[in-house]
């Protein structure tokens, strides 16, 4: 499986920004997704993931409330929709596929990773 993740750049605290990613895979649609973040000098941490069909969510206590994960099947595409940054969002997005169905927030649960887009905010 093959993801390509896309749409970082740099934004204001308090603005909004839509990460995408698309995967290669025919299996996609069978696979919950997960998108994770690395800030500069620390450990990678779950953000959000979503269920392969049913759209159930989990979500990071951080982004709770503010960010929004959704993916389109039919396009092979899982985004993150992020509103109200602040600069303690500033990392690497990375999206993540899952070996089966459902939506874990542990790392170990993801064998397949994009490469990552960088997310800036500024104060």
């Amino acid at each position: 499986v093959q993801l390509q993740a896309s749409g970082g750049g740099l934004v204001q605290a308090g603005g909004s920004l839509r990460l995408s990613c698309v995967g290669s895979d025919r299996t996609f649609s069978r696979r919950a997704m997960g998108w994770f973040r690395q800030a500069p000098g620390k450990d990678r941490e779950f953000v959000a993931a979503i269920h392969a069909t049913d759209g159930r969510t989990d979500y990071a206590a951080s982004v709770k409330g503010r960010f929004s994960i959704s993916r389109a099947n039919g396009e092979n595409k899982v985004y993150l929709q992020m509103n109200n940054v602040k600069p303690e969002d500033t990392a690497v997005y990375v999206c993540a596929a899952a070996a089966g169905a459902w939506p874990y927030n542990l790392s170990g649960h993801y064998p397949y990773w994009g490469q990552g887009t960088l997310v800036t905010v500024s104060s």
